[in-house]
């Protein structure tokens, strides 16, 4: 209890009120019981008494920085002079705020002892010892429980004071969770979305720098993928960063989910891409297949980007009650320009795949081919719908089968 202990701190201007008023207060009432023993005092019992009395008074002003010490003092002193007896009652109310407990117990002892021996050394003229022993015990009991009343509410008003900070600072930090976690989502879907628009253009753009003699028609072509993969990338980026927007109040457009990977499939062929696909499940809860449509996407962006001329195939099954989508790039022996890139995007894309509750894994197979494999957990239900396939390849393509 830091706040209650005496500190170094300077008095302020309620301090010197405070001080001022109970200075005075003990004052007045060491006048009266000095005036009520002053004919039982002798020569010897004036001096003693204000040899006392007047370092008590002056004990009033460090009360807050030694509250056991200067108690003890003056309760000491209290017991054979009389001028002592108002500060003694002021150091008992300050030990009950401020002291420690076993500290006080202690002080209220001294009290108590003080005020038996104080009538033997000046009896009342009316009231018997016992009497003035028992109002003693009172007026000190008075003041301690005063005191620790007041000890107890300033302590739960610092617990109170301590609980709304404690509680503004894990808001705060809640705040500032909740911001890294929308920026990192926010990053991770322009990396999703650029990256995939960005590598069609990439692929075109290079088909025009290496074919410059390809036949206008040809040209026209890929220069009209183009600008229609620049639009819909500039459409999309325009989306994302809108929720960065200070006035950005309207829904989230639709995240693309499992039914939108054909689409996304026909995109890479349009781009010159020789992907096969084999796509059983349907529909689905919108975590899972966002999640799916994102691990496709991933997988056909790296590669674009790394092996532009490699054969991959996309396959999105449900064996075993577990939705398995699995992307494999196979090498090519055709001359090609891999694309640079930051390896963050198989970071972001595992982490994804986690918060879904799945497992992601990726890297080449005895066979020397990329593979990109997710697992994700799957509750069928009315929402998915899978297509029955035989276990061996037959000559007829299977359900779901987009081969080129």
């Amino acid at each position: 209890m830091q706040w209650m202990l005496p500190g170094t701190s300077r008095r302020t201007v309620r301090d010197w009120i405070v001080d001022v008023t109970m200075f005075l207060l003990a004052l007045g009432a060491s006048a009266y019981v000095v005036a009520d023993t002053g004919s039982q005092h002798t020569g010897l019992g004036w001096v003693v008494d204000v040899a006392l009395g007047l370092p008590c008074l002056a004990a009033m002003w460090w009360r807050r920085r030694h509250p056991v010490g200067l108690g003890a003092f003056v309760l000491a002193a209290s017991s054979v002079s009389a001028l002592a007896a108002g500060p003694s009652l002021f150091l008992i109310f300050n030990a009950a705020i401020r002291a420690p407990r076993r500290a006080l117990g202690w002080l209220v002892g001294l009290a108590i002892v003080a005020t038996a021996i104080f009538p033997l050394i000046y009896p009342g003229r009316h009231e018997g010892w016992l009497f003035q022993a028992v109002f003693g015990s009172l007026i000190v009991a008075i003041a301690v429980g005063w005191g620790l009343f007041v000890r107890a509410r300033r302590e739960l008003e610092r617990s109170l004071r301590d609980r709304a900070e404690r509680l503004e600072a894990e808001q705060r930090l809640r705040v500032e969770q909740a911001r890294d976690a929308e920026r990192r989502r926010i990053a991770g879907e322009m990396h999703d979305v650029l990256a995939h628009r960005v590598t069609l253009l990439a692929v075109h753009a290079g088909a025009l720098e290496f074919r410059p003699d390809a036949r206008p028609e040809e040209i026209a072509e890929a220069a009209g993928v183009i600008r229609r993969s620049a639009q819909v990338a500039l459409q999309e980026l325009r989306e994302v960063v809108g929720v960065l927007r200070e006035d950005h109040r309207g829904i989230e457009p639709p995240q693309p989910t499992l039914d939108a990977i054909p689409a996304l499939i026909e995109e890479s062929r349009a781009a010159g891409m020789h992907v096969r696909s084999r796509i059983d499940v349907a529909g689905g809860e919108a975590t899972v297949g966002r999640t799916a449509y994102r691990v496709v996407q991933e997988g056909l962006t790296n590669a674009r980007k790394h092996a532009p001329a490699a054969a991959v195939d996309v396959s999105v099954t449900a064996p075993n009650g577990a939705l398995v989508v699995e992307v494999r790039s196979r090498p090519s022996t055709a001359a090609a320009t891999p694309l640079a890139g930051s390896g963050t995007g198989l970071i972001g894309l595992a982490e994804r795949v986690s918060l879904a509750g799945g497992e992601l894994s990726h890297g080449r197979d005895a066979d020397g081919d990329f593979k990109l494999r997710a697992t994700l957990p799957l509750v069928l239900d009315q929402r998915w719908s899978v297509a029955a396939r035989a276990d061996t390849p037959s000559e007829s393509s299977p359900p779901g089968d987009h081969s080129p």
